[in-house]
C-alpha cells in the first residue's frame, strides 16, 4: 500500500529561504502570515490531508463516481464526509479575500497547502480547485450583484464552481464553440449547448454548483471574438440568497477516463438554462483566461504533487527491496542481496525525482509569491515586474512542470519493477493521474506555443528581459563565494543557451513562423531547466549560509548542496542540446507529406 508524508520541512525551507516571507510582512495578507501561523497551516494542513484525504485515494480511484438515472452524481464512499470536514475545518477559506469570508492568507501559503492536498488525493483536490478558479473570474469580472450572490458561498465551500469551455467539435480552438445564449426580457440569457470534459461538473459534495460557461450571443462573430461568458448556477438562487428551482443544466454522462476516476469529469447538457452575462458581451475569452491562468498554475502544481507522492514511495521501496549486488561488491554481505539503492540507475531515477520535485516546489511557491506581489506590492514597478514574471512562467510551470511530473511518476513506477504495474502498490494510479495534467487546460504543446508565440514578445519582451536579469543578478552574487561559484557558472551557461535560443527565434521566426512552432517545446523545457536552476542556486546559497552560521539541520543542508551539485552536473547540461534542437529549425520536421508517415 502507498504512503504519504507532507514535505513540511522542505516547504518551510523554501518559504523562509527562497521566498523570504518575513520580508513582506508590511503587505496586505502577509501581516497574518507570521512564522507561527504559517507553521500551523503546514503542520495541521499536512495532518488533515494525511489522515483524512490520503486514505480515500486508492479506494476512490477503484470505486469512481456514479451517475444515476436522474442525472445526479455521487462521489466515492467517504468523499462527502471528508469534504464536510474540509469545509468545517476552514481549509476552503484559507487563501480567499476577507471581504467574501476568506482568511486572507497570501496565495503562496495557500499554494503550499494545495500541494499537500494534491499529493494526498488529486481527484478530491480538484473539486475545491475548480471553485477557486471560478471565484477568481467572478471577483475580477462579475458585477457587484453577482459577486454578492455567489462568491461568499463559494469561498465558504458551501457551493462549488466549474469552467465550461470544451465542446465535442472544439478544444483549443474555442472560436468553434456552438453553445448559444439567447437574451431574455428579464436581462438573463437562455443557454443551450453541450460541454464536454467538465471536471467536477456534477457531484454531491455541495448544495449548488456555479458553472461559468462560454457561449455566443445572436449575431456574434463566428470566431473567438464572438465569445461571451455566463454564470449558470445548477440551482437558481433567489434574491434573498436561498436556493430556488433546479436550472436547465444536467450531467449527460461521466467520461470513462484513464485516471482521476474519483473526480466527475462530465458531459454537461444545457437546455435553455438560465444564465447571466459576466463582464462585457463578446469579451468572454479574456474573462475566462483569468480562470484558465489560475487553473494552469494549479495543474502545474498537480505535476509536482503527484510526482512528490510517487517519489516518496519509490524511495521507500528502494530502501526495502533487495535485489542484486553493488557493482563495487556487496554492501551488506550478511544479507542475501543489497537494497536497490546500491544500483546507479535506480539512484539516477531517484536523484532526478528529488532534484525536480524540490526545484519545482521552490519555483511554484516563488511564482505564487509573484501573484501576491502583483496585487499587493507597494510600488507600481514591483507590481509590474511580478506581473511580467508570472505571465511568462505560467506556461512553463504548467507545461514543463507536468512533463516532469509525469516523468518522475513513471520513473518511480520503474523503480518498483513488476510491482509498479500492480494496482495495490499504487504506482500505476499515480502514472495514470499524472498523465492528464499534460493534457488539460491546454496541452503542453499549446503551453509552449503560448510561451514562444505570445509571452516572449509581450510588452516588447519586457518579461523575458526581466527574467534574464533576475537570473544574471543571482549568478553574479553567487560567483563571489567559492562554495556556490561552480553552480553559478553552470547556470550562467544554461542561461546563455536560453538567451541564444531566444535571439535565434527573433532572427528566424518572422522568416518562417514554423521555426518557432518546431522549437516551442524544446524552448519551454530549456526555460524550465533555467528557471528551476535559478531556484536551486538560491537554495544552494541559503544552505551554504546556514551551514556557515551553524544553523539548521546539517544533514538536510548537506542533502540540499549535494542535490544542487547533481542538478548542475546532470540536468543543466541539457540546455545546450535543447538549444541545438531549436536551431535545427522546421525544415526536416515539416518536409514529409502526411501520406508518407505510414510505412505500410
Amino acid at each position: 500500500m502507498p504512503q504519504y508524508t507532507p514535505p513540511v520541512r522542505d516547504t518551510r525551507f523554501v518559504l523562509e529561504q527562497v521566498v523570504g516571507l518575513d520580508r513582506y510582512s508590511n503587505l496586505p495578507g502577509f501581516d497574518a502570515a507570521s512564522p507561527d501561523v504559517v507553521d500551523a497551516v503546514l503542520e495541521e494542513g499536512g495532518k488533515f490531508v494525511a489522515e483524512v484525504l490520503f486514505p480515500l485515494n486508492l479506494s476512490g480511484d477503484q470505486q469512481g463516481c456514479t451517475r444515476h438515472e436522474d442525472g445526479s452524481v455521487t462521489t466515492p464512499d467517504g468523499f462527502k464526509e471528508a469534504y464536510k470536514q474540509y469545509v468545517e475545518s476552514g481549509w476552503a477559506t484559507l487563501g480567499n479575500q476577507p471581504e467574501y469570508g476568506g482568511q486572507g492568507m497570501p496565495h503562496v501559503v495557500s499554494t503550499a497547502f494545495q500541494e499537500y492536498m494534491i499529493s494526498s488525493n488529486m481527484a478530491f483536490a480538484m473539486y475545491p480547485g475548480l471553485t477557486h478558479g471560478a471565484i477568481a473570474a467572478l471577483v475580477a469580472k462579475g458585477s457587484d450583484a453577482q459577486k454578492a450572490m455567489y462568491v461568499p458561498k463559494m469561498v465558504s465551500g458551501e457551493w462549488g464552481g466549474t469552467m465550461n469551455l470544451t465542446e465535442p467539435q472544439c478544444g483549443t480552438d474555442l472560436g468553434l464553440i456552438r453553445t448559444k445564449a439567447e437574451p431574455q426580457p428579464d436581462g438573463s440569457y437562455a443557454i443551450t449547448g453541450t460541454k464536454i470534459f467538465i471536471s467536477s461538473g456534477e457531484h454531491d459534495l455541495t448544495e449548488n454548483i456555479i458553472h461559468l460557461v462560454l457561449a455566443k450571443t445572436p449575431g456574434a462573430p463566428d470566431s473567438s471574438k464572438g465569445i461571451s461568458l455566463f454564470v449558470v448556477p445548477k440551482v437558481l438562487v433567489n434574491q434573498d440568497g436561498s436556493l430556488g428551482d433546479r436550472n436547465g443544466v444536467t450531467c449527460g454522462s461521466i467520461e470513462h477516463k484513464m485516471g482521476i476516476h474519483a473526480n466527475s469529469t462530465c458531459v454537461m447538457n444545457y437546455d435553455s438554462a438560465t444564465g447571466w452575462l459576466v463582464g462585457e458581451e463578446m469579451k468572454g475569452l479574456a474573462a475566462m483566461f483569468i480562470m484558465m491562468n489560475a487553473a494552469r498554475l494549479g495543474v502545474g502544481l498537480q505535476g509536482l504533487g503527484v510526482a512528490e507522492v510517487a517519489y516518496q514511495n519509490a524511495v521507500q521501496y528502494a530502501q526495502d527491496r533487495r535485489q542484486g549486488r553493488a557493482l563495487t561488491g556487496p554492501k551488506e554481505p550478511q544479507e542475501k542481496a543489497d537494497s536497490l539503492f546500491v544500483h546507479p540507475d535506480v539512484r539516477r531515477m531517484l536523484m532526478e525525482g528529488k532534484a525536480m520535485t524540490e526545484g519545482l516546489r521552490a519555483l511554484i511557491l516563488w511564482t505564487a509569491l509573484q501573484g501576491d506581489l502583483e496585487h499587493n506590492a507597494t510600488t507600481e514597478e514591483e507590481r509590474q515586474l511580478a506581473g511580467d514574471v508570472i505571465s511568462l512562467l505560467t506556461p512553463v510551470i504548467k507545461g514543463y512542470g507536468t512533463d516532469k511530473g509525469y516523468e518522475i511518476a513513471t520513473n518511480a513506477q520503474q523503480v518498483y519493477g513488476g510491482h509498479g504495474y500492480i494496482a495495490e502498490w499504487g504506482m500505476e494510479q499515480y502514472v495514470r493521474d499524472a498523465r492528464i495534467a499534460m493534457i488539460y487546460e491546454g496541452t503542453n504543446g499549446v503551453q509552449a506555443m503560448d510561451l514562444v508565440g505570445r509571452k516572449l514578445a509581450q510588452n516588447g519582451g519586457r518579461g523575458i528581459q526581466a527574467f534574464f536579469k533576475l537570473v544574471a543578478d543571482d549568478v553574479a552574487a553567487a560567483k563571489g563565494d567559492a562554495a556556490t561559484a561552480g553552480f553559478a557558472e553552470a547556470l550562467e551557461k544554461a542561461n546563455g543557451q536560453l538567451q541564444a535560443a531566444t535571439m535565434w527565434f527573433m532572427a528566424n521566426g518572422m522568416k518562417n513562423p514554423e521555426n518557432v512552432g518546431a522549437g516551442a517545446v524544446s524552448y519551454m523545457h530549456l526555460m524550465g531547466i533555467v528557471a528551476v536552476g535559478a531556484m536551486w542556486l538560491r537554495m544552494a546559497v541559503a544552505a551554504t549560509k546556514l551551514k556557515a552560521a551553524g544553523e539548521g539541520e546539517a544533514a538536510f543542508l548537506d542533502a540540499k548542496l549535494i542535490t544542487a551539485r547533481f542538478y548542475a552536473e546532470r540536468i543543466l547540461p541539457d540546455a545546450g542540446a535543447l538549444r541545438r534542437k531549436i536551431e535545427g529549425g522546421a525544415e526536416s520536421l515539416m518536409a514529409l507529406p502526411p501520406e508518407m508517415f505510414m510505412a505500410a
